[in-house]
C-alpha cells in the first residue's frame, strides 16, 4: 500500500510538472508573438469620421496622439559635395540651396550660430545674404536672417523627416578668374561623404546642430554640413569685325563693307532692345552701322535669318534709346538713311558667329577727296549678368531718356433731364416701413434671443477632408443660402440689402433673381422691391477663401431695411461652418507592469484612446434651418498612416470599446465583433443633433 501510495504521489507531481511546463512554454509564445516595440518608436492614433447632412457627405479627423518611447535627434544637410550651374565674373544674386532635413523622430528646431558663422565661403566671392527660406519661394523680405543675426537663430519647429530651404546667396567678384572655384559651406560637421549628417554636436565654430530644447534626445544634439561648389566661367565676349576695300576708292562710286560678329565667351549673348523700334522687332543682338560722313546708304544685303532695321534719326542720338526712331523698311529717299541696324537674333550662343552682313553706301561728288571715308559700327547685347556688352564704345553717346509724354484727355459728362407729368392731385398718406429677413420661407423666425439672430446654418464640404481641428481649410468654395424678405409695413417699399458683418476675408454677394449677383461684403448693397404684404426669396452667395479655421463657424449679418422707415430693419444670420463634426482624441496610459511609473508607456501598458465626437453647430429659437450629423462612421485604423499602433500594439479585450450614445463598434476589417486581431475599428453613429456630442473608448495594449 505504502509503494502504490508512493507512485501515484509521484505521477500527480510528474503531471503537475508537465502543466506547469506547458503554462511557461505558452506565456513565453505569447511574449515573443509581438516584437517588443524599439525605442524611440512614436505610436500614434487618429481617427477619422464620415458623416452627412442629409444632402451632402463630409469627412473630418480627430486630432492626433503621440505616445512617445524615447527621442533620437538626427540631422542632413544636403548637396554634400553639390555642385551649382556655372557663374561668371561680376554675377551677383547666385543663390547656393541647401535642404536641412530633421531626421530625428521627434520635431525639432535648428540653431545657425550668430553673425553667420554658419556659412563658410571659399574662392572670389563674398556672401550677400543667407536666410531660412520660409515660404520656398526663393530669398525675400519675409525670411529669417542667418548672416547678419546678432545671436543665434533658431528655426521654426521641424516636423520629423521634414526639411527647411536655406539660401545662401553671394557676389561673384568682377575679377574673378575663368576657371576658379567659389565653394560654400553650410556647417562643419567633421568626416567625409555620408558620415556630414548625424553627427554629435560639438559646439564647433561653424556649426549647425539641433536645438531640440526640453525633448531632450537620449543622443544629445546633432550637426551636419553640406557644401556646393560653382565653377567660375567667361560670360558672353562680343567680337565685331568689319572688312572695307582700301582704296583709292573714286568719288561717286560705292563702297561695300561687310560685318562679322563672334561670341568668344562662354556664355550666350542675350537681347538688348532698342526703344524706338517697333515691338515686333526692337529686342535682339544688334549690329548697328552709321553712314559714314561724305557717304549716303544705297543697300544692305543681310544673312539668311537676319532682320534689317532702318533709322533717319540724327547721329547725335543713341542708337538705344527712343530717341533713335527705326522702322522696318527703307524710308524714301534712300539718302535719308543714318543708320541701319542688323538682328542678328534673341541670342548668340557662345562660340556662334553671324557672318557677311553687307552694307553699300555710294561716296559723294563733291567731298574733298584728301580726307579718307571712315567707318566704326557697334554690337549691342546684354550678358548673363544683365549689363550691356559692346565690342565698340562707339559714340559714347548718353541715354538721353525714353521721349515719353503723357497726355490727359477731358472726359464729356451727359446731363439727363426728369420730366413729371399727370392730371390728378394726389392726396398722400403716411407710409411705415417694417421688414422681416429670415430663413428660406420663414422670415419670421426666431434666433436664441430674438428675430435678429435668427440663423441658417450650411456647411462647406471643399478644403476640409484630413483636415484636423486647429488646422486651415486647404481650398476656397462657395456655398449659396436662400433668405426670405417679407415686407411687413403699410405700403409698397423697397428694402436696401446689405451685410453689416462679414468674417474676415470672405466674400458675401446678394442675387434678387437668383442669376445677378452683387457684392455686398464690403459695405456694398443691392435693393429688393416688394408691394405691401409681399415676400421674396433672395440668394445669399458667400465665398469662404482657402485657409480658414476649419471645424468652425462664420457668422454673416444680412440686413433689409426699409426706404419708407429708414430706421426700421431686421437681421438674419447665414453662418456657414468649414464642417460641423468635431473629433477630439485623448490618450491615457495604464502601467501594471511593475516596470516604471503608473503612466509610463513601457511595453505591456495599456493605451487608452478617447474620441470625443461633438456636432459643433448651433441650436436654439424656432423655424431656423440647422445642421444634423447622420450616418457618421468613425475610423480607427491603426496601419492607415501616419497611425502605426496596429503593428505596435494589441486589442484589449478585457475593457471592451464602448460608445457613449447610440454608437455601434465593429472590426473595420471584417464587419464583425471585435477581436484580438482587430487593427481597424468603426464606429457607427446614426445621427447626432445640433450641439450634442458623445464618446468612442478603446483600449490597446503596447507590444
Amino acid at each position: 500500500m505504502n509503494t502504490r501510495f508512493k507512485t501515484r504521489m509521484t505521477h500527480g507531481a510528474l503531471l503537475r510538472r508537465l502543466l506547469a511546463c506547458a503554462a511557461i512554454t505558452c506565456a513565453l509564445f505569447a511574449s515573443t508573438a509581438h516584437a517588443q516595440t524599439p525605442g524611440g518608436t512614436q505610436i500614434q492614433n487618429r481617427a477619422s469620421a464620415t458623416y452627412s447632412d442629409g444632402t451632402n457627405s463630409y469627412s473630418t479627423v480627430s486630432n492626433q496622439v503621440i505616445v512617445t518611447v524615447a527621442n533620437v535627434s538626427g540631422l542632413a544637410i544636403t548637396p554634400d559635395a553639390g555642385t551649382n550651374p556655372t557663374v561668371v565674373s561680376g554675377q551677383n544674386n547666385v543663390d547656393f540651396t541647401f535642404t536641412v532635413t530633421n531626421t530625428s523622430n521627434f520635431a525639432t528646431q535648428v540653431r545657425f550660430l550668430q553673425s553667420g558663422a554658419s556659412i563658410v565661403l571659399s574662392g572670389p566671392a563674398t556672401v550677400q545674404s543667407a536666410v531660412i527660406d520660409l515660404t520656398n519661394n526663393g530669398l525675400d523680405a519675409s525670411d529669417t536672417d542667418i548672416r547678419g543675426n546678432a545671436a543665434d537663430v533658431l528655426s521654426a519647429s521641424v516636423a520629423r523627416n521634414a526639411s527647411i530651404t536655406v539660401i545662401v546667396r553671394v557676389n561673384i567678384n568682377a575679377a574673378a578668374a575663368a576657371g576658379s572655384t567659389v565653394n560654400v559651406r553650410l556647417g562643419d560637421s567633421s568626416g567625409g561623404g555620408p558620415t556630414f549628417d548625424n553627427q554629435t554636436a560639438n559646439s564647433s565654430a561653424n556649426e549647425v546642430r539641433t536645438s531640440s530644447g526640453a525633448s531632450a534626445p537620449v543622443n544629445g544634439e546633432s550637426e551636419a554640413r553640406g557644401d556646393i561648389s560653382a565653377t567660375v566661367e567667361a560670360d558672353a565676349q562680343l567680337q565685331l569685325s568689319i572688312n572695307a576695300p582700301a582704296g583709292p576708292v573714286a568719288l561717286g562710286s560705292n563702297i561695300t563693307y561687310t560685318w562679322n560678329l563672334g561670341n568668344t565667351g562662354q556664355r550666350s549673348a542675350i537681347a538688348q532692345t532698342l526703344a524706338g523700334a517697333p515691338a515686333s522687332s526692337n529686342t535682339g543682338v544688334f549690329v548697328v552701322a552709321p553712314m559714314p560722313v561724305g557717304t549716303s546708304f544705297v543697300s544692305v544685303t543681310p544673312p539668311a535669318g537676319v532682320t534689317m532695321l532702318y533709322s533717319t534719326s540724327p547721329l547725335t542720338n543713341d542708337p538705344l534709346s527712343a530717341l533713335t526712331v527705326w522702322t522696318t523698311t527703307p524710308p524714301a529717299p534712300l539718302s535719308t538713311v543714318t543708320r541701319v541696324a542688323y538682328n542678328v537674333g534673341a541670342a548668340l550662343p557662345p562660340g556662334a558667329a553671324m557672318l557677311n552682313m553687307q552694307m553699300v553706301v555710294q561716296i559723294s561728288s563733291s567731298i574733298n577727296a584728301s580726307n579718307p571715308i571712315y567707318e566704326i559700327g557697334d554690337a549691342f547685347a546684354r550678358n548673363n549678368v544683365n549689363s550691356a556688352i559692346t565690342d565698340q564704345s562707339g559714340d559714347n553717346i548718353p541715354n538721353k531718356g525714353d521721349g515719353n509724354a503723357n497726355f490727359n484727355e477731358p472726359r464729356l459728362g451727359v446731363d439727363a433731364a426728369t420730366a413729371t407729368q399727370g392730371f390728378q392731385v394726389p392726396t398722400l398718406l403716411t407710409q411705415v416701413g417694417n421688414v422681416l429677413v429670415g430663413p428660406s420661407g420663414q422670415p419670421a423666425a426666431v434666433g436664441p434671443t430674438d428675430n435678429n439672430d435668427d440663423y441658417t446654418n450650411r456647411s462647406s464640404s471643399v478644403g476640409i477632408a484630413g483636415v484636423a481641428f486647429g488646422g486651415m481649410s486647404t481650398a476656397a468654395d462657395t456655398i449659396d443660402f436662400i433668405n426670405t424678405v417679407r415686407n411687413t409695413g403699410n405700403a409698397n417699399d423697397t428694402f436696401t440689402l446689405t451685410a453689416p458683418t462679414v468674417p474676415a476675408g470672405f466674400t458675401v454677394a446678394i442675387s434678387t433673381d437668383g442669376t445677378t449677383f452683387t457684392t455686398v461684403s464690403g459695405g456694398g448693397s443691392t435693393t429688393l422691391a416688394l408691394n405691401f404684404g409681399q415676400q421674396a426669396n433672395i440668394t445669399v452667395r458667400i465665398t469662404v477663401p482657402p485657409g480658414s479655421a476649419v471645424l468652425n463657424g462664420f457668422n454673416t449679418v444680412i440686413r433689409a431695411r426699409s426706404a419708407n422707415t429708414n430706421t426700421s430693419f431686421n437681421d438674419t444670420i447665414d453662418r456657414l461652418y468649414t464642417g460641423f463634426l468635431r473629433l477630439q482624441k485623448s490618450v491615457a496610459i495604464f502601467n501594471t507592469t511593475g516596470v516604471g511609473g503608473a503612466t509610463d508607456a513601457v511595453p505591456g501598458a495599456e493605451i487608452e484612446y478617447t474620441i470625443t465626437y461633438s456636432n459643433i453647430s448651433s441650436t436654439g429659437g424656432t423655424n431656423n434651418v440647422t445642421l444634423t450629423a447622420s450616418s457618421i462612421v468613425i475610423s480607427e485604423d491603426g496601419n492607415a498612416a501616419p497611425n502605426n499602433w496596429g503593428a505596435n500594439t494589441t486589442q484589449v479585450l478585457t475593457t471592451a470599446p464602448v460608445d457613449s450614445t447610440s454608437g455601434v463598434i465593429t472590426d473595420g476589417t471584417t464587419n464583425g465583433a471585435v477581436t484580438a486581431a482587430t487593427t481597424f475599428l468603426k464606429d457607427s453613429v446614426p445621427s447626432l443633433a445640433p450641439g450634442a456630442s458623445g464618446t468612442f473608448k478603446f483600449r490597446r495594449r503596447i507590444n
